[in-house]
């Protein structure tokens, strides 16, 4: 096991991953504060929306209105999830800079996330990457249902690394091995992420863990022990998958904060700001927030 990074780059996906599944239809003008704050409290990476169909993910139908809102942010590195070539080109007119692609390792998985198999997915989306990358923007990879498919069960970690090599080869800077589910235990994890650290280094591989059973935070410091040095993860827990039925959100971005800060590992995160953005727009919501920092405020200790 390789020496823990003394610092992690935390990627923070609320306004896309994070919203995506709740019911009611968030204001714009809530989702650009969302945006605000969460760069107030440290986070430079956001994922800021999705260029999927609106009729199929309402949430999503502002999302060129939300880069819009927040051009010229300081500091801000925008993402934003493109299906296919049409999405691409609603990205590309809504200037964004870089893009989020995202295969799933089972069969069954691709064709209800993306209504196609896994082949024709995967080669749908290199057309993606090779479009994007020749108009200089860059393209990240997610790993859908590395670890557990809520339709086929557990995963076999080879087809988890191979779809992982199959996105660096179609010029991904990073690569997402994404927990979908939150099912997977380290038991489940350790066999993709020790592979895929030993064949691509620290650098591009990011872990990505919903946290259904409770162990997204066993999960991202077994992948920190192991080398991982990058983590998506959502402010106030907020998250979910439209195709996963079950699952809750991904790990909150605070709690994982929290934990770094007590074991000494910089983050670049205020912990307290961080909570704040997540209470600001849990006023929107159908339902609580599962962040742990959350449940507990207002709380004078917040700030430790």
């Amino acid at each position: 096991m390789s020496t823990p990074s003394k610092s992690v780059r935390i990627i923070e996906v609320s306004p896309r991953d994070g919203l995506q599944n709740e019911r009611s239809i968030i204001p714009l003008q809530a989702k650009l504060a969302l945006i605000r704050d969460l760069v107030e409290a440290g986070a430079h990476e956001i994922e800021l929306g999705s260029f999927v169909s609106p009729e199929w993910v309402p949430q999503m139908a502002d999302t060129p209105e939300v880069i819009a809102g927040v051009k010229g942010l300081a500091g801000l590195a925008d993402i934003s999830l493109v299906p296919n070539l049409r999405g691409l080109d609603r990205a590309m007119a809504a200037g964004v800079s870089r893009i989020a692609i995202f295969p799933a390792a089972t069969e069954s998985f691709s064709r209800k996330n993306l209504n196609a198999s896994m082949l024709e997915g995967l080669s749908r989306f290199e057309a993606v990457a090779r479009r994007a990358l020749d108009q200089g923007i860059a393209v990240r990879g997610y790993v859908s249902v590395a670890f557990h498919c809520p339709y086929e069960g557990w995963v076999d970690p080879a087809a988890a690394l191979h779809l992982v090599q199959r996105l660096f080869d179609i010029g991904c800077y990073e690569v997402s091995i994404c927990d979908t589910t939150g099912r997977a235990t380290p038991g489940h994890v350790m066999p993709v992420i020790e592979p895929a650290l030993a064949r691509h280094g620290a650098g591009p591989i990011v872990a990505h863990f919903h946290d259904t059973f409770g162990q997204g935070l066993a999960n991202a410091l077994w992948s920190w022990r192991a080398g991982v040095t990058a983590f998506d993860a959502s402010a106030g827990g907020l998250g979910g998958c439209p195709y996963s039925p079950g699952a809750t959100g991904i790990l909150a971005t605070e709690n994982l904060v929290h934990m770094f800060n007590g074991l000494g590992v910089k983050t670049g995160f205020d912990l307290a700001k961080l909570a704040a953005a997540a209470l600001a727009i849990s006023q929107y919501l159908d339902r609580p927030l599962t962040g742990g920092f959350v449940k507990a405020a207002p709380d004078p200790l917040l700030a430790g």
